[in-house]
């Protein structure tokens, strides 16, 4: 049986990362890269660059259910997005990302420094290698992302919202350094991907 991801027990910004280490740790999700089932169709789903979860062109408003959705999507060697049960798998539309970081929380500094991540969808990710950060190669144009789940490389990404990005910026630039990059669980991301 799958189950939603729980709400947190307390706002975001009050976690210290100890906390959110064990929440993590709690978290179980279903094993849906292990899933291959050889009923398919279309979900008639879509995620938006927004963030939000459409079926037949209506917004789905429920939290719960978004949640429950997001624990069964995978992305498939193409590229492509699905959502999988051991009965069946499901293509969805997903516009930009699948999710989006809008909440951010910081402890330390330099390469001791650990980025969590809250998503749209209440996950927690601790960036690090096995959830790295991407900026884009254009410094003109940055494209930030956030590893969420999956194979690196083809993984499903979060979106890092605007405001967070230039919180990372601010805190790579008073850390010094050339090119400039932030460190989150002791590996170093150059904010323009090499």
């Amino acid at each position: 049986m799958v189950t939603p991801a729980p709400s947190l027990p307390k706002d975001f910004a009050q976690l210290s990362l100890a906390e959110a280490a064990e929440l993590l740790a709690a978290r179980k999700l279903p094993p849906v890269d292990q899933w291959h089932p050889e009923r398919t169709g279309d979900s008639a789903m879509e995620i938006r660059a927004d963030g939000s979860w459409y079926h037949e062109g209506g917004r789905i408003n429920r939290p719960a259910m978004v949640k429950l959705f997001s624990t069964i999507l995978r992305r498939e060697p193409d590229g492509g997005h699905v959502l999988v049960t051991p009965a069946e798998k499901l293509s969805i539309a997903v516009e930009d990302t699948p999710f989006r970081a809008v909440e951010m929380k910081s402890e330390g500094e330099g390469d001791t420094r650990k980025l969590v991540f809250r998503l749209d969808t209440d996950d927690l990710v601790i960036a690090g290698a096995d959830h790295p950060l991407g900026f884009g190669s254009d410094p003109d144009n940055p494209d930030p992302r956030l590893h969420a789940r999956g194979t690196i490389g083809n993984g499903l990404e979060a979106r890092i919202d605007r405001a967070l990005y230039y919180e990372i910026v601010d805190m790579a630039l008073a850390d010094g350094g050339e090119p400039p990059a932030i460190w989150s669980n002791g590996t170093r991301f150059p904010l323009v991907d090499a």
